[in-house]
Parts: structure tokens; C-alpha cells; sequence
């Protein structure tokens, strides 16, 4: 990992020691929830969140706050956890399970980067593809060079790695308020369905399991522990709740956009695609197409332009929650562009192969979902244990909401493989719209 650097921790110890008060306060632990939230804006959300759109219209909207609400908390979580122990959520697991079952969790894991990685590294050949009118073989390869720049040039302070990240995520967001206010969407609709769930359909329930899986992240749960465990280092109990303190401000500020991203990607496909009857929009490369006579040639590139930044920076923490999970389960680690290679090569096996993008890019996430409980679950025991984590030992109702979100998890995946064996399950509008 980036060492973190001397001004940043001279700002944060004046910070801790309130000399430093408001936005000047907070800014030097601001980053670590940012690198964080690129993973939940990445190109497998583009994916899940347009077909969610185009096909159920306004109706899945309440499972993306549901999942943003989850991911606040668990992020929040990990933070703690690196804070409090100077250890990653992967360094705790070795600590605490005897080696077969860390080996069995990291291998895991590294199927779940994989997946990650599938989606990311793919959504940024296919922006670069329909973008500049290149081959998606080429792209790959365009793509592939500009993450390998972008670990050269990250990889000697954390700082910048945090303002690279952030200026991604600034590109992102700005994007879809440029949909958003070329869409025009329904804000009754959005309001309405934000907090009135439905799942009209067994094609529904796939979507939201690929949706939680593309929002509450499993690779960056390990990660954000690492991200907080050297960053800002404590002296006493007092400075661990100030630094947890600062650091729930950066998850819910991160967060917070990612959440809006997400909503924004899905509640413009439900007025662009859904109400216009283009409910088979399927494909990121169709919703392209469409959004061009739909919206305009600008729409359609500011699309894309999101879409390349969503999968370069998402694909280069993918890389980074990689490292952190090998080394902290088995404790060694490779150099980070054999990493690199070995995780494109699923993707650049998906784009030989001729595979449907879009739909590898859901599958994908539904990959993740269901290796989500893993981390989630450890997270909770590590957390919930006060010989652990001392002054920041989670409170009871923290405990209790976080076991609400792995049953909820859970049973997500239960119905999906009930829905997968044929069985039916329907509630709620049939649209949304």
C-alpha cells in the first residue's frame, strides 16, 4: 500500500488535538471511503442498474438505498476495525482461524476479485469501444495500459492515489447530473419507489441479488480496513474515537454520492428506456445506441465518458483489495502487475470467447452476492468482540442492524437459487413506472 504523507498526518494530528475545527477538520481524513466508493459506481452497477431501469422501470429504486444503506454501515465497519487494531479485516482472520480455513476464505476471495475485476476491467473496454469506434479486443488492450499508467503513477503516496480516485468519482457524479437533467425523470416515481419495495417478477429478484451484489462490495470490505490502519495512527483511546469519529464523515460523504450515483443510473434508464418503450434494453452497447436519437450524440458520450472512468478506477482498487486480502490471509504477496495480468485475463477470455458483455457483467455480480456473507459475517464478529477492538467495540443496536444486513444477504441468495430452480415469486406493481 501508498505510505501516507508527513503533511497529512501533521494536518490530522492538529485535527485530533482541535486545533484544527469544521471543513479544515475534517479534510486530511477525508480519501480512504472515496477509494472505497469507486467500487460501488463501477461498470457492474452501469449494468445492473440499466437493465433494472429499462426493464422494471422505477420499482427497484428502494433496493439500491436499502444496499447504500448497508454498505454505509459495513464500511463504516471495516474502518473501525483497521482503527482500532492496526490490522486489515483478511490480517484479523489469520490471526483468529486456524490456516485451512484462512486458505479456504482466500481462495474465496480471489474468485470473487476475478469477478470483480471481469466487470471493471470489461465495462472500460466497451466505453473505450463504442467511444472511439475500436474493435472491444483493442480497447481491452487501450484499457489494460491506461490501469497499468495509473499504478505507476499512484503508487508512491496515498494522497494522490486518494485525489486520482476522487477526481474519478467528481467525473462519475457529474455525469449523471448531466443525464439527470437531459432525462427529466419522475421525481413522485423516485420519491415513491425509494421506500415502497417491490419485485415484480423472478427476473426482478435477479437484478436486486446482482444490485446488492454490485453495491455492497466484498473486495473493499477488506480494503477499507487496510486504507485506515496506517493511515492515520493512533496514540491513545481518545484519538481512535476521533479519528472513527472523522472517518464515519468521509463514509457518509462517499457514500452518500455513490448512492445518488447509482439511483441516478437506474431512475434514467427507467424515463429514457422504460417509458419510451425500450423495456429490452439489456446491453450497455444497446443503451448506447438508443441513448443517441433518445437524448442526443452528447448524452450518448457523457455516457461513455462515465463509464470508462467508472472501470479504469474501479479496476485499479480491484487490484489493491487483491494485494490486501492475499497478504493478509496467507501473508505474501506478488508484484502488483502480475496481479494485473492474472485478473484481465478472465475479461479479455469473456471478449475472445464472444460472450454477451452486459450479461457476464451481471452475472458477475450475482458472483459477488453470494460471496459477500464472508466478509460481512467475519466483519460482524470482529467487530461485536471488546477484547478486539477495546473503546470502539460496536454498540448493541450496530451489532444488531449489521446481523440485519448479512440475513438480509442471505436471503437475497436463498431466493435467487429458489428463482434459478424454477420457482416463481412476484409482489407488488408490475412495472414500477
Amino acid at each position: 500500500m501508498p505510505e501516507s504523507h508527513p503533511k497529512l498526518q501533521a494536518a490530522a494530528r492538529e485535527a485530533i488535538g482541535g486545533q484544527r475545527r469544521g471543513l479544515l477538520a475534517v479534510l486530511p481524513f477525508l480519501g480512504p471511503a472515496f477509494i472505497a466508493s469507486i467500487a460501488y459506481i463501477d461498470p457492474g452497477n452501469f449494468a445492473t442498474n440499466i437493465q433494472g431501469g429499462a426493464q422494471f422501470g422505477y420499482a427497484l429504486l428502494w433496493v439500491i438505498l436499502l444496499a447504500n444503506l448497508m454498505a454505509m454501515l459495513l464500511q463504516s465497519l471495516s474502518a473501525k476495525l483497521g482503527i482500532a487494531t492496526g490490522k486489515n479485516l483478511a490480517e484479523m482472520c489469520r490471526l483468529r482461524f486456524s490456516q485451512g480455513v484462512c486458505i479456504t476464505l482466500w481462495i474465496t476471495q480471489e474468485l470473487t476479485a476475478m469477478a470483480t475485476d471481469l466487470a471493471e476491467f470489461l465495462g472500460a473496454a466497451i466505453g473505450l469501444n463504442l467511444l472511439l469506434h475500436i474493435p472491444l479486443g483493442i480497447a481491452a488492450v487501450i484499457a489494460g495500459i491506461l490501469v497499468f499508467a495509473i499504478l505507476a503513477a499512484t503508487q508512491r503516496g496515498f494522497r494522490g492515489l486518494e485525489l486520482f480516485i476522487g477526481a474519478a468519482a467528481g467525473v462519475i457524479a457529474l455525469s449523471y447530473v448531466v443525464e439527470t437533467l437531459l432525462a427529466k425523470p419522475d421525481w413522485g416515481q423516485i420519491l415513491l419507489h425509494s421506500f415502497v419495495p417491490s419485485l415484480p417478477g423472478s427476473d426482478a429478484v435477479l437484478l436486486s441479488v446482482g444490485i446488492v451484489g454490485a453495491t455492497v462490495m466484498p473486495h473493499v470490505i477488506y480494503l477499507h480496513s487496510s486504507l485506515t490502519q496506517h493511515r492515520i495512527v493512533p496514540h491513545n483511546d481518545r484519538d481512535r474515537q476521533r479519528i472513527f469519529r472523522f472517518e464515519k464523515i468521509d463514509v457518509i460523504i462517499a457514500m452518500g454520492v455513490a448512492g445518488l450515483v447509482n439511483m441516478a443510473m437506474l431512475f434514467m434508464a427507467a424515463k429514457v428506456f422504460n417509458l419510451t418503450g425500450h423495456k429490452d434494453i439489456a446491453e450497455i452497447q444497446t443503451a448506447y445506441q438508443t441513448l443517441t436519437p433518445l437524448l442526443g450524440g452528447g448524452a450518448a458520450a457523457v455516457f461513455l465518458i462515465s463509464l470508462i472512468a467508472s472501470g479504469i478506477s474501479s479496476s485499479h482498487v480491484g487490484t489493491m483489495a487483491g494485494q490486501v486480502v492475499m497478504q493478509g490471509f496467507v501473508g505474501f504477496r506478488i508484484p502488483v502487475w502480475i496481479r494485473r495480468v492474472a485478473t484481465m485475463v478472465p475479461a479479455l477470455m469473456a471478449i475472445t470467447l464472444g460472450l454477451d458483455p452486459t450479461r457476464t457483467l451481471v452475472i458477475s455480480q450475482v458472483v459477488l452476492s453470494f460471496t459477500l456473507p464472508i466478509p460481512v459475517i467475519t466483519l460482524i464478529m470482529f467487530t461485536r468482540n471488546p477484547t478486539i477492538m477495546g473503546s470502539l467495540v460496536n454498540r448493541r443496536l450496530t451489532t444488531i442492524l449489521a446481523v440485519v444486513c448479512a440475513t438480509v444477504i442471505l436471503s437475497l441468495n436463498i431466493v435467487l437459487l429458489y428463482t434459478t430452480f424454477g420457482g416463481q415469486i412476484s409482489f407488488g406493481g408490475q412495472n414500477g413506472g
